[in-house]
């Protein structure tokens, strides 16, 4: 706004301000009156003010003020130096009121500062002006003035700021009709950078409720970590982007303390979660010791800083404790991105290298925007922001994050799969060893009561049937027909007997076994029979194991089979025929009168018999006329 001064017509006026010119002629940079009444929106006072610095405990008194060297203009045009953040600016301009009424106006020096100080000089002396602010929620960065009508004065304010490498000098004068306006437009100015910074955080809150689950579910300490990182993190971007531009003790607090020891914390559990992430204790010995430095750095410099803060007046190291760490910090990082491509051959180590590649280089360039804001002054709008390439670095490491999380769970969930098919392979192992070991116990059960039988019975047997001979030798003419019938039925006692030790004895579990069993008794069961036996069994047969349960069966049927033709089928010829081909089947066949099939008894119990015996074995069983009468068993081998 064009300059305006009081040179109204009025001689009081003009008296005033001739005798201020004049008893500032020592000191041109501060002889201009600002007219107050003129100031219709906001008024720059960067060249129309004095400034000097003062030490942090010099106070601010008129003959300070005479004896200091005020230097025309601000004398630092961007942010405050380092070394003198710790001191005290103090600023030096003239207002008038030109008006026929009393008038008022907002000085807002700036941001950021802890106390304002306003001081009107009167006849050599400094009067401490009062602390009057706006009614408005970002009221301690501005000061009212007010003037009585034709009134001018010197004005000196004593600024002090708080501790951050961002202060800037830039004192304004603000209509107090357009304060309101002029407050929102400075809150709109990074809109843009505030609404990105918003639907960033949002995704921050969705890891962090992603984070909590998994970790309530699994109890993964990983995650718990992660929701540290994510929270901290969010929380210093969400309360910059809330706070930045406002002057409010909460802001101050931010900016000064808050946002260093939040992105630290959040570095922390990042460093946490990644030692456990990558169970790097087992598997990257290297990255655990390199986290463990990290995180004990982190410590050593929270207390630093801390301490100096609070307890010191010393910023310059202050600010060095928090560079240092930052540097400290890009170079671990460059660290873990050299350690990643000597291990590129893991996948989700290459997922964790693009993403900290990301985060490194924008992080860097945010930083060096901060430093040096020309960087990006010919870019437009929200690309101005170093806080947005920060965040920009932020998301990318967030969504390589979340492909190595998928990956990693990919790799679980087959891990996990195996491992479901290794215990699940191992119970069936036990299941059929608890099989064999029962099945073995029953094998040593049944030889042992085939032995028994083979012993006690056999030999008892063996006795009747010989001393039922010695009797009937020694009846030489008239003998019982109850001694023959003794005789005959020890011998069919014995032979039953055989036959249950046979199927008994584990040692004879093989078709061949089996095989040669049938053609043994056939021949012997046909042997003082009318009828002649034909056995034809295959030139080799497979050797090949058969329960004693299912040989026991398979003889008992045809065991039935014979002795119904040599009750029943008037034949002359009885032929058994095997053949071995996946299946074992027996085809028994006569050449007598065959078989009535629809004529057959209703109690006819031998073939039932067959027939179940067949079917609890997982076989069949066939019969049919056809000259003669032929039977076919079967059974799977599988």
């Amino acid at each position: 706004m064009k300059k305006k001064y009081c040179l109204r017509p009025f001689l009081l006026c003009i008296l005033l301000y001739f005798l201020s010119y004049y008893s500032n002629a020592q000191d041109s940079s501060a002889k201009m009156y600002i007219d107050i009444s003129t100031v219709k929106l906001v008024k720059s006072l960067s060249k129309d003010v004095a400034s000097a610095y003062f030490r942090h405990d010099e106070e601010v008194s008129a003959q300070n003020v005479k004896n200091k060297l005020f230097s025309p203009g601000v004398i630092h045009k961007r942010t405050v130096p380092n070394p003198y953040v710790t001191q005290k600016a103090v600023l030096k301009f003239n207002l008038c009121n030109s008006s026929d009424s009393a008038a008022g106006i907002y000085f807002f020096p700036g941001f950021y500062y802890r106390s304002i100080n306003l001081y009107r000089l009167e006849q050599d002396k400094l009067f401490p002006i009062s602390r009057v602010l706006p009614d408005n929620p970002d009221s301690i960065g501005y000061r009212y003035i007010s003037l009585a009508a034709h009134d001018s004065v010197t004005i000196f304010a004593e600024l002090v700021f708080i501790k951050t490498y961002i202060n800037t000098i830039r004192p304004r004068l603000i209509n107090k009709e357009y304060f309101n306006s002029f407050v929102n437009d400075l809150h709109s100015t990074h809109n843009e950078s505030e609404l990105m910074t918003y639907i960033f955080c949002g995704l921050l809150l969705m890891m962090i409720l992603y984070s909590i689950a998994n970790f309530l579910q699994g109890a993964n300490r990983e995650f718990l970590y992660y929701s540290g990182y994510a929270f901290f993190i969010g929380t210093m971007l969400l309360t910059k982007a809330m706070f930045t531009y406002h002057t409010s003790y909460l802001s101050y607090f931010l900016e000064e303390y808050l946002d260093f020891i939040m992105q630290v914390l959040g570095i922390m559990f990042y460093m946490a979660f990644m030692r456990k992430y990558l169970a790097t204790k087992t598997d990257h010995p290297f990255l655990y010791k390199l986290y463990n430095t990290g995180i004990i750095m982190l410590i050593i410099s929270l207390a630093g800083y801390t301490l100096f803060h609070y307890l010191t007046n010393n910023f310059i190291a202050e600010n060095a404790i928090e560079n240092i760490t930052k540097g400290l910090l890009l170079i671990l990082t460059l660290v873990f991105l050299v350690y990643s491509l000597r291990h590129w051959q893991n996948k989700m180590m290459r997922y964790l290298f693009w993403g900290n590649l990301c985060l490194f280089a924008f992080a860097l360039f945010s930083q060096a925007i901060i430093m040096n804001s020309s960087l990006t002054r010919p870019l437009p709008g929200i690309l101005k922001s170093s806080l947005f390439y920060y965040e920009l670095g932020l998301f990318l490491e967030l969504v390589f994050f979340l492909m190595a999380l998928n990956h990693k769970n990919m790799r679980q969930l087959i891990a996990q799969a195996r491992e479901r098919e290794r215990l699940k392979a191992e119970n069936q192992m036990k299941e059929y060893e608890k099989e064999l070991a029962i099945f073995k116990a029953q094998q040593q059960e049944r030889e042992r009561i085939s032995a028994d039988i083979h012993d006690e019975l056999g030999s008892g047997m063996t006795a009747i049937r010989l001393m039922s001979e010695i009797a009937r030798n020694k009846m030489q003419g008239n003998i019982p027909s109850e001694i023959d019938k003794i005789s005959l039925s020890a011998d069919e006692v014995l032979n039953k007997m055989n036959a249950i030790i046979w199927s008994m004895n584990s040692g004879n579990d093989t078709i061949d076994n089996l095989v040669s069993y049938i053609r043994a008794y056939a021949l012997e069961y046909f042997e003082n029979t009318p009828i002649s036996c034909v056995v034809n069994t295959p030139e080799h047969i497979l050797y090949k194991e058969l329960s004693g349960d299912k040989r026991r069966n398979i003889f008992l049927c045809v065991k039935e089979t014979l002795n119904n033709a040599l009750k029943h089928s008037k034949a002359s010829q009885v032929s058994i025929d095997f053949a071995i081909d996946g299946y074992l089947i027996i085809k028994i066949a006569d050449n007598g009168i065959g078989i009535d099939l629809k004529n057959i008894r209703q109690f006819a119990n031998g073939l039932k018999n067959i027939a179940r015996r067949m079917e609890s074995i997982g076989g069949s069983f066939e019969i049919d006329s056809n000259k003669g009468t032929i039977t076919i068993l079967s059974i799977p081998l599988t």
